[in-house]
């Protein structure tokens, strides 16, 4: 049984629930992804936090855009494209405080 929620043939989307999602840009170094992946569900445990607050929901649209999940596909972006979205800084919640 493979790793990790089913994909499409093309890998470009996880099927959950019979549901299609944008997969993680694939070339996203591990240890960038895994951080990026611990600012998202910061940011997801801010929006429950202040229910839903506008800059939480920011928050998680540059997480996921800085993934790959959401913007534009990282499948039609070049290679140094897909590397400036991923490397751009995203906040953790409290950084402005």
């Amino acid at each position: 049984m493979p790793d990790g929620p089913e994909r499409t043939e093309d890998g470009r989307y996880v099927v959950i629930n019979g549901r299609r999602w944008r997969a993680t840009d694939p070339a996203i170094p591990e240890d960038r992804a895994a951080e990026l992946r611990s600012i998202l569900m910061a940011w997801r445990r801010d929006v429950k936090a202040t229910g839903g607050a506008p800059e939480s929901r920011a928050g998680v649209q540059a997480s996921k855009v800085a993934l790959g999940e959401r913007g534009a596909p990282w499948w039609d972006q070049t290679d140094d494209e897909r590397r400036r979205r991923w490397e751009t800084p995203v906040p953790r919640p409290g950084d402005d405080e």
